[in-house]
């Protein structure tokens, strides 16, 4: 038998965190994920970003859906959200999540996604330390990027 898609498996992982909480399987709920899963795997969007992406594609559907939706998403584990600085929350796919940590630009606002085995290292060494079992990190790097005409970059 064919593996799966990640969506079909997102999908399925939804359909039945919502039957577990007693929540109703509606279309707008699926075009969520069908629309957060369809961006590049290291996309970051806002709701008001997905809400124009889906506007434009032809679904009618309100913002509280989207943001009801994705809250749901973050809470069935398909879904990271992010809050960098002064920027609105942030979403991403997490079915497929490999950890990582971020760099956001303070000019162009443009976000890279980074991953550092000195990062965990220093991890684990600060769970011993603190007689912890550290479970997950959030590392967040601002800083002005060298990158020519950096402002005038497209933001993520």
């Amino acid at each position: 038998m064919a593996e799966q898609s990640v969506l079909e498996k997102a999908k399925k992982i939804f359909e039945n965190f919502l039957l577990r909480q007693g929540s109703r399987k509606t279309p707008e709920r699926f075009s969520v994920i069908d629309e957060l899963y369809a961006l590049p795997q290291d996309e970051h969007i806002d709701v008001e970003g997905l809400f124009l992406l889906m506007r434009n594609k032809g679904y009618t559907i309100s913002r509280a859906t989207i943001y009801n939706t994705l809250d749901l998403l973050v809470e069935c584990g398909l879904a990271v959200k992010h809050q960098f600085k002064d920027k609105v929350a942030l979403y991403e796919q997490a079915l497929t999540y490999q950890h990582h940590d971020h760099h956001v630009c303070n000019q162009c606002r443009k976000i890279r996604e980074f991953s550092d085995e000195r990062i965990n290292a220093i991890k684990e060494t600060m769970g011993r330390e603190l007689q912890s079992a550290i479970t997950s990190h959030s590392l967040v790097l601002y800083g002005d990027c060298q990158i020519e005409n950096c402002e005038n970059l497209a933001i993520v």
